[in-house]
């Protein structure tokens, strides 16, 4: 029988369809590996593989978990939320990461409600003190740092991908299949699905190390062209404020900020965005952040590490036009 270690974090990892590591995985075990041994958890058919637990332990797993519990291909959340109890049961980690993704926020609300466990939600960062795991955040749009700890048992946390800088070291994992009682509990059942495949040059905009965001002063769609021309150039993923979403220029999928999508890249690139509120709340914690706005009493250069006060038109043609002739 495998014996894990007393500071083991149970770290859920999801997987592609395609039976590849999701991109959140290596910050995840980063993370881990800061306050212990990592533990990956890998669920579905495609997770019994040997390939992906080779994958795990390339990016830092010291052991893996293998489990394709009973309904995994035709239920929703809850045969993952049956592996990640047995996973614990079997484990008992100091912590269970997530990704703070729209299945990891599912799985951990379900299994912390299951467990009665602790559940702190969108983490930036993850430490450890004399007393267990603490969980950093950034909130009420990045005005306050926050840490919190449970009093008792392992705390659940998701963790916003891209704001872990930490890498675990590559390990030779012991691999370890894993039988999962069914709970019974009910769940949505998928009754068909239909694969759409999306052809783009562009990264994922959760989880993108570069970011271009455009926003009310780019005045039209037309316009808006400068943020893809920009944004090819760096290598960079297409984010925008609620108002150039409103606008209808983007889709709802572009939208950064508080009722959108939470990035921590390590370039954001601001056009035109005048840094309210609800926009700083999801991309405040990038790394480096640079504004280019008309408005020199615009919120964003608030948070800003590099401003240009000026007029984009002008400004971001002559950017690109640079960057170009490096590339060259």
């Amino acid at each position: 029988m495998t014996t894990f270690p007393k500071d083991s974090i149970l770290v859920l990892i999801e997987t592609t369809p395609s039976g590849e590591l999701a991109r959140s995985a290596a910050g995840l075990l980063g993370a881990a590996a800061r306050v212990g041994t990592p533990v990956a958890l890998l669920v579905g058919e495609s997770a019994t593989a040997a390939a992906a637990s080779e994958a795990a332990g390339a990016i830092g797993a010291k052991h893996v978990l293998t489990a394709d519990p009973e309904g995994g291909a035709s239920q929703l959340a809850v045969p993952v939320v049956d592996a990640l109890a047995a996973a614990a049961a079997l484990v008992h980690p100091d912590a269970i990461l997530l990704s703070n993704s729209v299945n990891g926020r599912d799985v951990a609300g379900r299994f912390a409600a299951r467990t009665r466990s602790a559940l702190a939600v969108d983490a930036v960062g993850i430490s450890r003190d004399e007393e267990g795991i603490v969980a950093h955040h950034s909130v009420y749009g990045g005005a306050y740092s926050v840490d919190c700890a449970p009093t008792f048992g392992a705390p659940v946390i998701t963790v916003r991908e891209g704001s872990i800088d930490d890498r675990a070291e590559a390990a030779s994992p012991e691999t370890t299949a894993l039988d999962v009682p069914p709970s019974g509990v009910p769940a949505a059942s998928i009754q068909s699905f239909e694969a759409q495949a999306v052809v783009s040059n562009r990264p994922e905009l959760r989880g993108a190390a570069k970011v271009v965001a455009g926003g009310r002063g780019l005045t039209s769609q037309e316009q808006f062209a400068l943020v893809d021309q920009l944004a090819d150039v760096l290598g960079a993923a297409v984010g925008a404020s609620r108002a150039a979403v409103d606008a209808g220029w983007v889709p709802n999928s572009y939208q950064v900020g508080q009722t959108g999508i939470s990035v921590s890249p390590q370039l954001y690139v601001a056009l035109g965005v005048s840094g309210a509120i609800q926009h700083r709340a999801g991309m405040q914690t990038a790394k480096t952040i640079v504004a280019i706005n008309k408005d020199p009493d615009a919120p964003i250069f608030e948070i800003a590490d590099f401003g240009v006060v000026g007029d984009l038109f002008d400004v971001v043609p002559q950017l690109i036009a640079s960057l170009s002739a490096r590339k060259e």
